[in-house]
């Protein structure tokens, strides 16, 4: 994820092909992978194409260890893939071909972890407004804060700001209110976006100082209230490029909790 995010506690996962056989072998299996087939179905795309996309789809919570790193693609995808190639990759993709070949190169994922472990620190941050909330209780604190993030913004002649300003000044106020920076999550950006359009923020008026924390703090207030209803999940997962030396007896196999 960007830089700038709040830092939760990171999680280390061994992943050595447990939790992805488990998964295989398990009743949840044949209707999720029906599903993840009917979201990334295009008959333009090689039936490699599609298992690739699946494998990222599925991620760590899954026992799959992050595709789009180059590592994990070469030594343990790759190799996974050019041992199930065969006639059926050819043919064009259904669902059953890419039920029944999927598996096949799962399994083979599986043996190549077993070999290779990987390891995956994982962290998740959930944006539900409480941060907002605190903050916008705290008339001192909030006060301290817009201070601060109005103190560098250029004022015209007579003092006032233009409204163009605001997201600027909503980046800096972010930290104290637990939010992520802006442009950081596509989803936060949409909640940021409507709350200014509620309040007319982007309307390109010149404004007086009190006038313009009246209105960044009513767009904390609505972004507060669009994720108390609707909070935000994120995560991030990165791989630890370290040899598995003496201290890696610590870490056990386990799974990423949704």
């Amino acid at each position: 994820m960007a830089a700038g995010l709040k830092r939760d506690p990171i999680v280390i996962l061994r992943m050595d092909g447990e939790d992805l056989l488990e998964f295989v072998d398990g009743p949840s299996y044949e209707p999720e992978m029906v599903s993840l087939f009917s979201e990334i179905d295009n008959p333009t795309e090689s039936l490699r194409e599609h298992i690739i996309k699946a494998l990222k789809r599925l991620a760590v919570d899954r026992g799959v260890p992050p595709t789009s790193d180059s590592w994990v693609f070469n030594n343990i995808v790759d190799p996974a893939l050019v041992s199930q190639a065969g006639p059926a990759w050819d043919k064009p993709v259904t669902q059953e071909t890419f039920l029944e070949e999927f598996k096949k190169v799962a399994l083979s994922v599986v043996n190549c972890l077993k070999e290779k472990p990987v390891i995956v620190a994982h962290s998740e941050n959930t944006f539900d407004g409480s941060g907002v909330k605190r903050l916008l209780s705290n008339k001192f604190e909030l006060d301290k804060t817009l201070n601060s993030a109005l103190e560098n913004l250029p004022k015209d002649r007579n003092g006032k700001l233009s409204k163009d300003y605001l997201r600027v000044a909503l980046d800096v106020v972010s930290p104290s209110a637990g939010l992520p920076p802006v442009g950081a999550i596509e989803e936060m950006d949409k909640v940021i976006s409507e709350a200014c359009k509620m309040v007319n923020a982007d309307d390109t008026k010149t404004v007086k100082e009190d006038e313009f924390k009246k209105v960044l703090t009513e767009i904390l207030g609505s972004i507060m209230l669009q994720l108390g209803g609707n909070p935000i999940s994120v995560n991030s997962n990165s791989v630890v490029h370290e040899p598995l030396g003496s201290s890696s007896s610590l870490l056990q196999p386990s799974s990423e909790t949704a």
